[in-house]
């Protein structure tokens, strides 16, 4: 019933028009008058592009241009070919081939239709974005390519996304950039940046590269012309751009030849190669290593949006083969034999270093940071020699090599040597202190242990499994799992790493305590004497020290090789405590006879109740007057072993005001405030006491405004992520 209804409607229709006029049809139907004519024939009415209409034959771009489409064309006028055929020695435009002929016109066409006010004008996903764009993608691309890879021949197709991906059915086209008078003013950028790339160009308000448009705004009925006073050929890419210029290919041998490309088969990429050419050739796609900032041979952008290359390109800081050999030989074989035996971790920072995933302008250039978030360290007036804009991003050539965090820190003594790979590995994997210690403005000291002395202690790696393994030397047994070896040997290392603004362990013939870690995680604390160094392992380990078998000055501190590991401590601190009673004549006696004698403590194990590894403490211990001043004062009772439940009580409570909780205090300036104690009132709230250090005093204050101070010489005692010190006076609390 519905096929019969649409018939007779059909019919109907073309009885109406066999009754109208042929003249009435057109002039309703018919294309209007006042309708520009299409690009190929507004330029041919022009007059003044009879070279470019020539390549458009050429290219087999009549019909398209001539009939359909949404174009904008950067049309090269004849003056322009005059000059193109004087710098390429031909004498006119029948000497220009159909491929070449392809480049220009297929480079000049946009899509879509631009006018002027419109391309500075970005076309987001949410609509557009104002004075955000200098550049659109183009028609051409370069499809695929026959070389030579080590000795075979191959085909390949460039990756068109980073990460190591492709997007089959995205050509890769290139784009072109031209800079707009709006673009600039949005951008603070001035004629100055456009000359940094085209020193002999003028910029006029509206460049297309360094040609000039010397009309803009030609409308057609399928598109927007603009007229520029020069012909041009597709720009490279940087990967493109690199392999023409035999000053930078030892840059190119680095990202090219160790791992850092791949060229994986496409079995698209192949059915459309044999499609098109009849051949029977596989097909690769050349990918970059995903850890890189971005792919050189990739013409899109970040691809997040389909249209952000239009806002945005890649920058890339290319070092000469001169001072980068120099670098090679210098600070990268440092230690090993010869490049093929560098890790491959290397070469991917090394070319971040060099990579910035966004558009570097001259006048903004040490505002920008590189693929490793470091602040780009060259003079833009002095270091930089060629200065190029490619289809894919700016190229700067250099004299100089990034001076990067990670080849001139204390980091690098251990990154850039074989020996202490354990140690690289675990600071690379996550833990946050390669992006500590490699930090160029922060001085640091690097106590390093090698792979060997890790491996004498126990601990290694299983590179099959990715994982961490730990046996305990002294004990034997079942390794520990991946995590608790990892964790242990992370705070081993950590015990190493220590912040020193003025070179404070430059020297360590004296001796002396000093906090490891940085300020936003303070670390524990460690000692030296006489070029021997302790952390609360060592002293608990019969007191076997940390020695010093070398040192290596960076840019931000100095490292120091040893012959043995910063240990943390494993025993319970009320343990020290009693060890340090125990000495002749010692005045930790009095306040470990409470102690010991107290339901808070377990002389089996050392354990203070509410006290627990791992966890920051500072204990300070009343000399044996102090003790005695707090006897007579009633605040212990007379015995050391009270029967009466509310003495019992007096004793807990008098141990717990002296232990700090969660802080680890010293006499090094680094703490100061109040700070709650393991003690609670009868109300269940935490008692307080103020605490004031000093380089080289430290003092703390009751609520009763009782002050006790450390006694130096008997004080800084280490132990698991805790101090213990010999105080003057005891403190108590007013309820």
């Amino acid at each position: 019933m519905k096929k019969k209804i649409h018939q007779l409607l059909v019919f109907s229709f073309l009885i109406l028009l066999s009754g109208c006029s042929k003249d009435a049809y057109d002039d309703y139907y018919g294309r209007p008058d006042t309708l520009e004519p299409p690009v190929y024939q507004q330029l041919e009415a022009r007059g003044n592009f009879k070279n470019l209409l020539v390549l458009i034959e050429k290219a087999g771009y009549k019909d398209i241009l001539g009939k359909a489409g949404y174009w904008t064309m950067m049309a090269p006028n004849d003056d322009a070919f005059t000059k193109y055929f004087q710098e390429q020695g031909i004498t006119d435009v029948n000497k220009i081939d159909a491929e070449t002929a392809g480049k220009i016109v297929r480079y000049a066409l946009i899509y879509n239709a631009f006018r002027t006010e419109q391309l500075s004008d970005y076309q987001s996903q949410t609509g557009w974005v104002l004075d955000n764009a200098f550049r659109r993608r183009t028609a051409y691309y370069d499809g695929f390519q026959n070389k030579t890879i080590n000795g075979q021949p191959k085909v390949f197709v460039s990756s068109n996304r980073n990460g190591g991906f492709y997007a089959i059915g995205d050509n890769n086209n290139k784009y072109i950039s031209y800079f707009t008078d709006e673009y600039f003013a949005a951008k603070g950028l001035s004629a100055a940046d456009f000359n940094y790339f085209y020193p002999n160009a003028e910029f006029t308000g509206f460049n297309v590269l360094d040609s000039k448009v010397t009309e803009a705004d030609i409308v057609a009925e399928n598109g927007i012309i603009h007229e520029i006073d020069k012909v041009i050929l597709p720009t490279p890419t940087l990967e493109q751009y690199l392999e023409q210029k035999p000053q930078y290919s030892k840059f190119r041998e680095l990202l090219e030849n160790y791992g850092l490309v791949r060229y994986v088969f496409s079995q698209d990429a192949t059915n459309t190669y044999r499609n098109y050419t009849g051949k029977s050739d596989n097909v690769d796609v050349k990918l970059y290593d995903p850890v890189l900032s971005f792919s050189p041979n990739n013409e899109n952008f970040l691809k997040q949006a389909d249209n952000d290359g239009q806002s945005d390109l890649y920058t890339m800081m290319v070092p000469e083969n001169e001072p980068l050999e120099e670098f090679i030989s210098k600070i990268l074989l440092k230690n090993y034999p010869s490049l093929n035996v560098l890790p491959l971790y290397i070469f991917r920072d090394f070319i971040n270093a060099h990579m910035v995933p966004n558009a570097v302008w001259p006048s903004k250039g040490t505002a920008n940071s590189n693929g490793l978030n470091e602040n780009l360290r060259f003079d833009f007036n002095s270091d930089i020699k060629d200065a190029k804009i490619l289809s894919n991003g700016f190229f700067y050539g250099t004299n100089k090599v990034q001076k990067s965090n990670l080849f001139y820190s204390v980091y690098t003594s251990a990154y850039l040597d074989p020996k202490f790979t354990m140690a690289t590995r675990i600071m690379n994997d996550g833990s946050g202190l390669k992006e500590m210690i490699s930090n160029i403005n922060t001085r640091y000291t690097l106590f390093l242990p090698s792979d060997a002395k890790l491996m004498e202690m126990g601990f290694g790696y299983n590179a099959t499994l990715s994982q961490w393994t730990y046996v305990n030397p002294a004990i034997g047994g079942s390794s520990a799992t991946s995590a608790i070896a990892r964790a242990r040997l992370l705070r081993i290392l950590y015990n190493g790493i220590v912040l020193t603004p003025n070179g404070e362990l430059n020297d360590l013939s004296g001796s002396g305590i000093i906090r490891s870690g940085d300020l936003d995680l303070p670390g524990e604390y460690i000692k030296w004497n006489n070029n021997k160094l302790y952390a609360a392992g060592n002293e608990v380990t019969g007191g076997t020290p940390v020695g010093i078998i070398g040192h290596e000055d960076q840019q931000n501190g100095r490292t120091y090789y040893i012959d043995n590991l910063l240990q943390y401590s494993e025993e319970m601190q009320g343990l020290k405590i009693k060890r340090l009673a125990e000495a002749p004549n010692s005045e930790y006696l009095a306040f470990f006879d409470y102690l010991k004698n107290s339901t808070l403590y377990d002389p089996a194990t050392g354990k203070i109740q509410g006290v627990d590894l791992g966890t920051s403490y500072t204990f300070l211990i009343p000399n044996n007057a102090a003790i005695a001043k707090a006897k007579t004062a009633g605040v212990l009772p007379p015995s050391i072993t009270p029967s009466l439940q509310n003495e019992k009580e007096k004793v807990v409570d008098f141990i717990r005001a002296h232990i700090l909780v969660n802080r680890t205090v010293s006499d090094d300036g680094l703490t100061t405030g109040e700070f709650e104690t393991l003690r609670k009132d009868s109300f269940d709230e935490k008692i307080y006491i103020l605490v004031q250090s000093t380089p080289g005093t430290l003092s703390f204050r009751d609520s009763y405004l009782n002050w006790a101070h450390y006694i130096p010489a008997q004080s800084n005692n280490l132990a698991d992520r805790s101090l213990i010190h010999l105080v003057d006076n005891y403190l108590t609390y007013q309820p």
